[in-house]
């Protein structure tokens, strides 16, 4: 069944300037100078997929719009906000651990910040019924007081509160997917029960303190916060029954009125920056588990976001394999990694990755 899919992209996205690196680390004498692992190739190879597929012309534009001060202050602190704007005049500059920015990137930031909200505004007003935003810098890692891991503003986290405090939700839920631990979005609701976060991770990769299992969060929002650190090497099967036997269970305890997917792509094999096994049919896999569990939960609502993926090459049919489940319609274009994916060894669940994922199924008893 064909779906209304919304889809936010825009050509500035990729105008942000991380400048040169050698992969994360700066260059210099003994490091030669190369390209930064988070530059535009992946995501506009990915638009152009969606293109060429023909997939594009079947999705619902949505407009992007600059977030603005209300919007960001709702999590990020003045300091942290005049901070990026004040980098960003240079050519080359530091937002925070991690966090290049360049020329522009301020109101880059900023027009992707609103694009996810523009996302949520238009699932919860049905215009769309679920969403992707495409967007650039990513979010999940910037925390109130500061940019972190590529990430100048928490776009997810702000769109989210926005859907509570402008919309009117009482509940959401985050399922982040990346590679990488959503630490920003787990300190925005640490002490909040009006969200359920579950981060899915490969095992203190970045942040490297960050994300383990007795992380639940505090006061009223304690066992609202959950995360599935997964070991390296994890494939398809780790991840389905993750998503089985916690992300799921968890979802339907709580309830959410609208579920937010931090969307990273680099927990897919042959990521620079993850050591997981991921494939195509693999992503369509969990969006499908994520469309049931929207549409039986909170009438469909979903909206993903886009954060990392850093392989040019294979990122695109990562994506490409997600925009065709969420809008319900097939292209003709096959992955020509997966017949290479696929069957690399260990992509069954393996018995250290159950004892991991047994683990997390003991937090779902602070849900019930």
């Amino acid at each position: 069944m064909a779906r209304r899919t919304g889809f936010v992209w825009h050509e500035l996205y990729a105008w942000h300037s991380t400048p040169n690196f050698a992969g994360v680390v700066p260059f210099g004498n003994p490091v030669q100078p190369g390209e930064h692992a988070e530059n535009p190739e992946t995501k506009r190879r990915l638009r152009n997929l969606l293109e060429v597929s023909g997939l594009l012309k079947s999705l619902v534009p949505i407009e992007p719009r600059p977030a603005n001060e209300e919007e960001l202050l709702r999590f990020h602190s003045a300091e942290h906000i005049a901070h990026i704007q004040t980098q960003s005049e240079q050519v080359n500059a530091e937002g925070g651990l991690s966090a290049p920015l360049g020329h522009g990137s301020y109101e880059i930031a900023l027009l992707a910040a609103g694009g996810v909200i523009e996302a949520v505004d238009a699932v919860l007003e049905g215009r769309v019924d679920n969403a992707y935003a495409l967007v650039r810098p990513p979010g999940h890692h910037a925390v109130a007081d500061s940019a972190m891991g590529f990430c100048l503003f928490n776009n997810a986290v702000l769109a989210g509160l926005h859907a509570l405090t402008v919309r009117g939700l009482q509940r959401i839920a985050y399922v982040d997917w990346d590679v990488h631990h959503g630490n920003g979005t787990q300190a925005a609701f640490w002490e909040d029960p009006r969200a359920l976060t579950i981060s899915i991770h490969q095992d203190r990769n970045f942040p490297v303190d960050s994300g383990l299992l007795a992380e639940t969060g505090a006061g009223e929002g304690e066992g609202y916060n959950i995360n599935i650190p997964l070991p390296p090497g994890s494939g398809v099967g780790a991840y389905e029954a993750a998503f089985d036997r916690v992300v799921l269970p968890a979802l339907d305890l709580y309830r959410p009125e609208l579920i937010i997917v931090p969307s990273g792509f680099d927990a897919g094999a042959e990521d620079p920056l993850g050591r997981q096994m991921l494939t195509s049919e693999g992503y369509r896999g969990l969006t499908a588990r994520m469309l049931a569990a929207a549409g039986r939960l909170c009438e469909g609502k979903l909206v993903m976001s886009h954060e990392g993926g850093y392989s040019a090459h294979t990122v695109p049919f990562f994506g490409l394999a997600v925009m065709e489940e969420l809008s319900g319609i097939r292209t003709d274009v096959e992955d020509p990694f997966q017949p290479f994916l696929a069957p690399m060894g260990q992509q069954e669940l393996q018995p250290h990755q159950d004892a991991l994922i047994s683990a997390a199924e003991k937090l779902l008893a602070r849900l019930q």
